[in-house]
């Protein structure tokens, strides 16, 4: 358990793919929050056309606590977010772990000094909602996943649905949540609760 003056840190996970614009436009933020504790932000690039590495590798050059890594295109594949997060969650080094996408996070400088004041005690888990004309945060925290279990299974088979076609817009006219904290210890078992590839079969249980 965290004390009070314990000072979480964050790695913030995120997957693009053909988001050079995004990431010229919103990666700055991120990189330069106000934080006392160390962080890092970990993108996972699955497989872009555009110049999403080149703007990455010049990203990387005057951030040293960015973490840049990549997603190889294979023609059958389980939900390519689950499996881009998985990668991100397993080059994680701090206490928590955000899942998100480089256009839905708040646009400000102090975004995770917020998230500091709610990452303490039993919570494991918390899901955000950013209100985007005041760029607010709304957190809905929880002791366990499985609290959380039903919420996160029906967003997760919706955006594995719509894949990364109109995701941004559809993010932003949906009620789901915009990011995930989790912390770095049950990242997994949160990952284990995001949906297949609707194209898949399933096997019925005879």
């Amino acid at each position: 358990m965290d004390s009070p003056n314990d000072k979480s840190t964050f790695s913030i996970v995120m997957a693009v793919h053909d988001q050079a614009d995004e990431l010229q436009r919103f990666m700055p933020q991120l990189l330069t929050q106000q934080l006392e504790a160390p962080y890092q932000v970990i993108v996972v690039d699955e497989s872009s056309t555009d110049n999403t590495a080149d703007v990455l590798k010049r990203l990387k050059a005057d951030y040293s606590h960015l973490y840049t890594t990549f997603l190889p295109q294979y023609r059958f594949q389980q939900n390519r977010r689950r499996l881009s997060f998985t990668i991100g969650a397993k080059a994680a080094n701090c206490q928590w772990v955000i899942l998100t996408d480089v256009s839905t996070t708040p646009q400000n400088d102090h975004w995770l000094q917020e998230l500091q004041e709610f990452a303490t005690g039993s919570t494991t888990l918390m899901l955000g909602y950013v209100k985007r004309k005041t760029d607010d945060v709304r957190l809905r925290t929880y002791d366990d996943i499985s609290q959380a279990r039903s919420i996160i299974t029906k967003a997760e088979q919706w955006r594995a649905n719509i894949g990364h076609a109109g995701l941004m817009h559809a993010i932003r006219r949906s009620t789901h949540y915009d990011f995930i904290v989790v912390r770095a210890d049950h990242a997994h078992e949160l990952l284990r609760l995001f949906a297949l590839d609707p194209c898949m079969k399933v096997k019925k249980e005879r």
